[in-house]
């Protein structure tokens, strides 16, 4: 867990939208950027001694008027020592709570989402860098778009929700995901690792959770599935379909195999050819 740049970014872009405030991070933070990077972000000016842990650094760069950790164990010398399995009891509440990988590693996912989202002050944001894809056996989950912009909607008592997907290794573009069309999947695949970065702000004290898929509430209120023939879904499809018929004929491992990489590339999915997906540069949303 710590401050790689994605959530760094994030953070950035959190901060022009709302000061970060009396910070808790789930989990406490390492810092993992030379100092070469992070001069590459902040500029000559940055401060590149911070220490192992990420205190110091959202209060010197980003502003943070405090940063308190909370974690399972104190081999990391958390602030507060409590397992996220189980409701969490705390009498503060924070103007900005940074999950920088942690909730992966948690078995009770819902109970931990809903003890962020207590400790999570009215007004206050909610910010997570997450697995999403090829990523398997960093932690326990891997997690889908639509889990947040279903949890952090309207009705949950959050707003300004915003997912986006953005792969590892590309430090330059993030890929909003603008939610699944009326009864259809929203359906990512990647060649690639790829991070899931979420903000949200609480505008009132949460309800019970209320989480369900667009697909299935589309359905459930009496309406048929949306079948698009032209569709990125159904494309995908046929192209699977295809390269499978093909293989059958050929018998060439190699064959199947790059039919896989050529419906698997990047391109494909995390990109703007994805209707999901709108993308932007990310200095451009700072």
């Amino acid at each position: 867990m710590g401050i790689h740049p994605h959530t760094l970014m994030l953070l950035q872009y959190a901060s022009k939208r709302r000061p970060l405030g009396c910070v808790a991070t789930m989990g406490r933070q390492g810092m993992f950027m030379s100092a070469s990077k992070l001069r590459s972000f902040l500029g000559p000016q940055a401060k590149l001694d911070h220490g192992q842990f990420c205190e110091e650094f959202l209060k010197s760069e980003l502003g943070a008027v405090s940063v308190e950790s909370f974690d399972y164990s104190k081999y990391e010398g958390a602030t507060h020592i409590f397992d996220f399995n189980q409701p969490v009891v705390h009498e503060t509440t924070y103007d900005t709570i940074l999950n920088g990988g942690f909730l992966e590693h948690v078995f009770n996912v819902p109970q931990a989402l809903q003890n962020i989202s207590d400790l999570c002050a009215v007004g206050g944001q909610i910010l997570h860098v997450l697995p999403a894809n090829n990523l398997c056996g960093h932690g326990f989950f891997q997690f889908a778009p639509e889990l947040f912009l279903s949890l952090y909607s309207e009705r949950n008592g959050f707003a300004e929700t915003q997912v986006f997907l953005a792969d590892v290794a590309n430090e330059k573009e993030w890929f909003e995901v603008c939610g699944s069309r009326r009864g259809e999947f929203a359906v990512f695949v990647s060649s690639a690792p790829v991070w899931m970065l979420v903000r949200t702000r609480k505008t009132r004290p949460a309800p019970p959770q209320n989480v369900q898929q667009t697909f299935y509430e589309h359905v459930w209120g009496g309406q048929p599935p949306v079948e698009r023939p032209g569709s990125w879904a159904q494309r995908t499809a046929k192209k699977m379909a295809l390269a499978a018929r093909e293989s059958l004929v050929i018998r060439s491992a190699r064959y199947v195999e790059r039919k896989w990489q050529e419906l698997l590339r990047p391109a494909m999915s995390v990109s703007s050819a994805n209707p999901n997906l709108r993308r932007h540069v990310i200095g451009s949303l700072f």
